[in-house]
């Protein structure tokens, strides 16, 4: 497991919704962005998605909303794994947000998968990406989550 990973953000016009604070879409798209940050600073770059032929799928996102941020402000995101099956084909990844003096301002927990880019189905990540995800923060209420990988039957 590595440190603690965050980084520092600011709230961009187009960030905003018509109440003047940030949008839940741009929430999510900190989010990602942060997800995709970590896996490049382990030495794993979005060529790497590509050239292995998979990609994360989100399956379901939950955002718990605490403070507002309007524009410009300045926050922080951090990562870690809240879930992981055993085979890593499905994951929970939970994303904190805080203002500078340590606020919180939301809770981000996505569940995801491995989408096969050519067979179009989830699956099971190849070894150096599961090997990558586990070496993500662990949460305190980290938990063993059931495969999203269906056993093929004869049928198939």
């Amino acid at each position: 497991m590595t440190a603690r990973f965050e980084r520092e953000f600011v709230v961009g016009w187009a960030d905003l919704d018509a109440n003047g604070h940030m949008r839940n879409s741009a929430f999510l798209d900190h989010c990602v962005d942060l997800r995709f940050i970590w896996f490049v600073a382990q030495g794993f770059p979005a060529s790497e998605f590509a050239r292995l032929r998979v990609g994360p799928v989100v399956q379901r996102d939950e955002i718990e909303y605490f403070r507002e941020l309007g524009l410009l402000d300045r926050f922080t995101i951090d990562i870690c794994l809240a879930g992981l099956s055993d085979d890593g084909s499905r994951s929970r990844i939970r994303n904190s947000l805080a203002k500078p003096d340590g606020t919180a301002v939301a809770r981000v927990t996505s569940v995801a998968g491995w989408l096969d880019l050519d067979a179009r189905r989830l699956v099971a990540p190849p070894a150096e990406l599961l090997e990558c995800l586990r070496q993500m923060p662990h949460s305190v209420d980290f938990e063993e989550l059931r495969s999203s990988v269906r056993p093929r039957t004869q049928i198939e």
